[in-house]
C-alpha cells in the first residue's frame, strides 16, 4: 500500500503521523511511505532519519496526498488540506468531527474514507489510539493550571501545593476517566487539595481504592458541581462521548460565583468544551478571561509536548495502520468489529451514530459482516 506522513499545520503543532521506527516497520512489510519534508523535523525526526527507514520524501503536502492510497497524521485535516483530499482516499487520524461541521461536509463531499483515533474502541470498551494524548493532556492540565494561576499570568497568585501553615489550592477534575485520572495524579504529586467529580459510582470507587485519602470523590450533580466550582481555583474538564459533543456542565452563570483568577483548563475542548464560554485557543495564545475567570482551551494540548506524544502515539497506532496496509482498508475494518467503530465517514456518509447526531446529520451504518 502506499501511505503518505503530511507535516502537520495546525499551529504550533510539531507531532508526526509515524516515526522513523514505524515507518521502517511498514517499508519491511513491503509498503511504500512517503513523508513530507520536515515532517519531523521539530522533534529530532529529520528527513535522513526517514530516508534510511525507507521513505521517500516529498516536497510538499501536495506531492504526499497525490501519491498516497492512506494519509496518516495527528490532527485533523486543516482548510487547506481540503482540497487535497480524494475519492477513495482513507484519512487515519484524530477527526472530532462533532465539533467540527465544516471538516465533516469537506470529508463527505471529498468522498475519503476516514477513521477516526478517538472512536477506535478495545473489547473492554476502552479507547486505545485516544488514551496516550488523554494521559498527556491529562498530566499536562495541571502544570498549565499552575501556571496560569500564578498572578503574572492573570490568575489568582496561588501555589496549588501551598506550604506549611498555607492551605493548598483547590482542584476540581470534572470526569473520572484517562485524563481526569491522570490529572488527579499530576494534582496529588503537587500536594493540590483534589475533588474528582464523576458520574459512575463503579468509577469513583476506583479512584477512591487508587488515590485512597488523597482525593475526594463525588457524583456528578448540577447541584454538586455549581458548589465545588464555587470554592474551586482550578477546574478542569474531562469529560468524554465518544464522538459526541462534550456536555456543558460549568455554566457561564456558575463563573460569577468563582473566586477572582481562579483558572478553567477544557480538556474536552476538542469535542466542543464542557464549559459554556469555552472556544478553542491556540499555543501561541493559549487563555483568554471571561467575567474574571482564566480559560485555557488549547484544542491540541498535546501538541506543547511533541516528542513524548509522539511517541507514545506511535506505540498505541502502528499496529492499525500495519492491519489497514496487510488486509486493506475494508477488510481490516470487517475483521475487527471495534477498529470499525473508528470508522466517521465512508463513500459521502457519516458512519458513526454519535457523530452525525451532534452535526445534524443521517447515519448510515457500515455492515460488519457476520
Amino acid at each position: 500500500m502506499r501511505i503518505g506522513v503530511p507535516k502537520e499545520i495546525k499551529i504550533h503543532e510539531y507531532r508526526v503521523g509515524l516515526t522513523p521506527a514505524g515507518v521502517r516497520e511498514l517499508v519491511e512489510l513491503g509498503h511504500e511511505l512517503t513523508v513530507q519534508t520536515q515532517a519531523g523535523a521539530g522533534i529530532g525526526f529529520g528527513d535522513a532519519a526517514y530516508q534510511a527507514a525507507g521513505a521517500k520524501i516529498a516536497a510538499d503536502a501536495a506531492a504526499v496526498f497525490a501519491n498516497a492510497e492512506l494519509i496518516v497524521k495527528v490532527k485533523e485535516s486543516q482548510a487547506a488540506e481540503y482540497p487535497l483530499l480524494r475519492r477513495g482516499q482513507t484519512l487515519f487520524t484524530y477527526l472530532h468531527l462533532a465539533a467540527d461541521p465544516a471538516q465533516a461536509q469537506a470529508l463527505l463531499q471529498a468522498g475519503v474514507t476516514a477513521i477516526a483515533y478517538e472512536t477506535v474502541t478495545a473489547a473492554d470498551g476502552s479507547l486505545p489510539l485516544l488514551t496516550p494524548m488523554s494521559e498527556v493532556a491529562g498530566r499536562m492540565s495541571v502544570q498549565v493550571a499552575a501556571n496560569c494561576l500564578q498572578q503574572a499570568n492573570g490568575g489568582r497568585g496561588v501555589l496549588l501545593g501551598g506550604v506549611p501553615g498555607v492551605e493548598s489550592g483547590k482542584v476540581v477534575i470534572l470526569g473520572g476517566g484517562v485524563a481526569g485520572t491522570n490529572a488527579a495524579e499530576m494534582a496529588i504529586g503537587l500536594r493540590s487539595d483534589v475533588t474528582v467529580v464523576d458520574r459512575s459510582t463503579k468509577r469513583l470507587r476506583e479512584l477512591s481504592s487508587l488515590f485512597g485519602a488523597s482525593v475526594k470523590t463525588v457524583y456528578a450533580t448540577t447541584a454538586t458541581i455549581e458548589a465545588l466550582v464555587a470554592e474551586a481555583d482550578v477546574v478542569i474538564g474531562a469529560v468524554l462521548i465518544p464522538g459526541a459533543s462534550a456536555p456543558k456542565l460549568v455554566t457561564r452563570a456558575m463563573l460569577k460565583t468563582m473566586k477572582p483568577g481562579a483558572v478553567l483548563v477544557d480538556i474536552s475542548i476538542d469535542q466542543g468544551g464542557c464549559f459554556e464560554t469555552s472556544r478553542p485557543t491556540t499555543h501561541a495564545a493559549p487563555t483568554y478571561v471571561v467575567d474574571g475567570i482564566v480559560h485555557y482551551c488549547v484544542s491540541n494540548m498535546p501538541g506543547a509536548v511533541p516528542r513524548t506524544s509522539t511517541l507514545a502515539l506511535t506505540n498505541a497506532t502502528l499496529s492499525y495502520v500495519k492491519q489497514l496496509a496487510q488486509l486493506g482498508v475494508m477488510p481490516a475494518l470487517t475483521n475487527d468489529a471495534h477498529f470499525a467503530n473508528g470508522l466517521n465517514v465512508h463513500q459521502g456518509q457519516i458512519t458513526h451514530p454519535a457523530v452525525a447526531q451532534a452535526l445534524g446529520l443521517s447515519f448510515r451504518p457500515y455492515r460488519i459482516a457476520a
